[in-house]
C-alpha cells in the first residue's frame, strides 16, 4: 500500500512510516509531551486554531484528506507551536498512524454525509470505525460528532448504541468556536445535531 502521510506547521514536514501502519512519533512532531485533540476532517482550519489558541497547553493534530484544506489549516496555524496538520485519509489515519490510547479528544464535524442511499456505505461512522477510535482514546476519551443531516445523526447514533465501548453523554460545551461548516449551515438556517461519545471500557 503505497500512501504518503505529510503532518505540518506553518512549512511542510513529512512523516512516512516505514510499514505505512507504525503510530506517529506525537512527542517529536510536537516536540513536547502534551494531551492530543484530533481535528477529524479540518475544513479550513478555523475551528482547531482557535481552540489552539484558547488551550495551549494541549496538542492539536487536524487530518484532512484534502490537501487545499490542510494548507489553508497551516497556514492559519502560523505562529501556533501547537498544532500540525496531517494530509491523509482519516479513517485510516485513526486506525494505523494514531498510538492505542492517544488521544484525549475526537473532533468530527460536519463529515461528508453521502446523501445518496446508494453511497451510505461510504459514510465514516461505522461500528469497524468506532472501533479504530475506541483504541486510540485514553480511558473516558471523548467523541464528539457534528452533523446536520437528521439521518446521518440518527444512524450515528444506533452505531454508537451497538458498540460496547462507547457511552452517549451531553454534547460538548456550547463555547466551542464555530466551524467554516457550522457558520454556513447555521446561515442557511439548518439544525445542528450534535452526538458525544465517552469511552466507557476495554474491549476484549
Amino acid at each position: 500500500m503505497n500512501r504518503r502521510a505529510t503532518a505540518s506547521s506553518c512549512s511542510v514536514v513529512e512523516v512516512i512510516p516505514d510499514t505505512h501502519r507504525a503510530p506517529l512519533n506525537l512527542n517529536g512532531i510536537f516536540g513536547r509531551a502534551a494531551p492530543l485533540i484530533v481535528d477529524l476532517g479540518c475544513g479550513d482550519g478555523s475551528f482547531t486554531c482557535e481552540l489552539a489558541r484558547k488551550q495551549p497547553e494541549k496538542n492539536f493534530l487536524a487530518i484532512d484528506k484534502m490537501a487545499g484544506r490542510v494548507g489553508k489549516t497551516s497556514r492559519k496555524a502560523a505562529g501556533l507551536e501547537n498544532v500540525r496538520a496531517l494530509h491523509l485519509e482519516i479513517s485510516y489515519a485513526v486506525r494505523f498512524l494514531l498510538g492505542a490510547e492517544s488521544v484525549e479528544m475526537f473532533y468530527l464535524l460536519f463529515p461528508d454525509p453521502w446523501p445518496k442511499r446508494r453511497h451510505h456505505r461510504r459514510r465514516l461512522i461505522t461500528i469497524t470505525f468506532l472501533t479504530s477510535v475506541h483504541r486510540a482514546l485514553t480511558p473516558e476519551g471523548i467523541l464528539s460528532i457534528a452533523t446536520d443531516q437528521l439521518d446521518y445523526f440518527r444512524e450515528s447514533q444506533r452505531a454508537a448504541q451497538a458498540h460496547p465501548g462507547f457511552a452517549i453523554v451531553d454534547p460538548a460545551g456550547s463555547d466551542l468556536p464555530m466551524s467554516k461548516f457550522e457558520k454556513r449551515f447555521r446561515a442557511l438556517g439548518a439544525n445542528i445535531h450534535r452526538l458525544s461519545l465517552r469511552k466507557t471500557s476495554p474491549l476484549k
